[in-house]
């Protein structure tokens, strides 16, 4: 069966599957479970064995199987079905646009193309032989957790029965990568954390009650540590070294009283070699050494993302590099589904078409020519395991 990647883009993006973030996934755009509806429609068509499998209340992974002929070698491919926000967004989100060789639209290049071009890639290995057993994962809430693929994990490791028996021999994780191969990338931590004071008229201030005043001195604190780090602390080759942010801050409730809580929100990006929840506690060391008092209290980590080293997937990029007649091997700052994959003994490695520039922005675009050639490139990568 031939599947246009193009004409199933168009689909796709015309099915919004919004991360709903910390709201619950009933509402017109979010969540993914129109979009997991329609991808088992679309495996039905082209015979595959499909599973859902249940992530969060209302989401759920999309796994579809094709089996292997004259061949025992387990594929993983993978592809997240969320995407981020709409607000913002200069075009509409759910209108795919094609003009001048671009696809527009939410969702267009992270990740929906990659996800057309695994599936087109399917529908054209279920008509040849030999070929390896190849499972299609379509996964929930990459963008705010990962969790999907910690659920997909379990499959294997806990036994999942026809879909993925045993631990897959390698894994292709689709992100926009420009067809390079992506074999190393940072991992994630995010958490908040708070400061508080003693509420009170702005006529009478006392700067040891303002909790504005006690966050602005770890604020201080965190930016001179990532100065630090940019410098001098553990690095990669590829990836670089740590970085830490703060991305937001709230506090007080009116300019004529004084604010009894101030929350601020940290992220830090790590290399391969580093840990998500060492990252974490370093900082939060630096942070009580500088600005002991009052003390900031710290929130449990509400996203941890792991890197992805390039130790194991060596002759893996190799081989994709050959089937796509080309192209570089890089580690990228973003963190991805693929070093869970890599963690539970999978070698993984991270390809997809367009450009994470083009990423999470207000215009979203792919480039076609590239989205058709990461279907012929996937599809080749796969054969070349039979």
């Amino acid at each position: 069966m031939n599947i246009d990647p193009v004409n199933l883009l168009k689909q796709l993006v015309a099915i919004p599957s919004v991360n709903p973030l910390d709201r619950g996934p009933d509402g017109a755009i979010f969540g993914e479970a129109r979009l997991t509806d329609f991808l088992e429609e679309t495996f039905a068509r082209i015979g595959l064995t499909v599973f859902r499998q249940p992530v969060m209340p209302g989401r759920e992974n999309l796994i579809a199987r094709l089996d292997g002929v004259d061949n025992d070698r387990l594929l993983l491919l993978d592809a997240h079905q969320d995407t981020v926000s709409v607000e913002g967004m200069t075009i509409q989100p759910f209108l795919p646009l094609e003009r001048d060789g671009k696809l527009f639209g939410r969702g267009a290049c992270d990740v929906k193309g990659g996800m057309a071009a695994i599936v087109a890639a399917l529908a054209r290995l279920a008509e040849q032989r030999p070929r390896p057993t190849v499972v299609a994962a379509f996964t929930a809430n990459e963008e705010y957790g990962f969790d999907g693929a910690k659920r997909l994990v379990e499959l294997w490791q806990k036994g999942g029965g026809a879909m993925i028996p045993r631990r897959p021999d390698a894994a292709l994780v689709a992100e926009p990568t420009g067809l390079d191969a992506v074999v190393a990338h940072k991992g994630v931590i995010r958490w908040r954390c708070q400061a508080r004071g003693r509420a009170g008229h702005s006529s009478r201030p006392m700067p040891d009650d303002n909790a504005i005043y006690t966050m602005a001195k770890a604020v201080s604190a965190i930016e001179q540590y990532a100065k630090d780090m940019a410098t001098g602390g553990p690095g990669h080759h590829l990836c670089g070294r740590r970085t830490y942010s703060v991305g937001t801050i709230r506090g007080g409730t009116s300019i004529n009283t004084m604010p009894n809580l101030c929350t601020i929100g940290i992220e830090c990006r790590l290399p391969p070699g580093d840990a998500p929840e060492t990252a974490r506690q370093d900082l939060i060391d630096r942070i009580s050494q500088t600005a002991p008092a009052p003390p900031i209290e710290h929130q449990p980590a509400f996203i941890s993302g792991l890197p992805l080293s390039d130790r194991e997937n060596e002759r893996l990029a190799e081989r994709l590099l050959l089937a796509a007649g080309g192209g570089g091997r890089l580690g990228v700052p973003y963190a991805t589904n693929a070093a869970f994959y890599a963690q539970a003994g999978v070698p993984s490695i991270v390809f997809g078409p367009g450009s994470i520039e083009q990423a999470h922005t207000e215009d979203e675009w792919i480039a076609l020519d590239q989205l058709r050639r990461a279907a012929e490139i996937i599809e080749r990568f796969c054969r070349s395991f039979s």
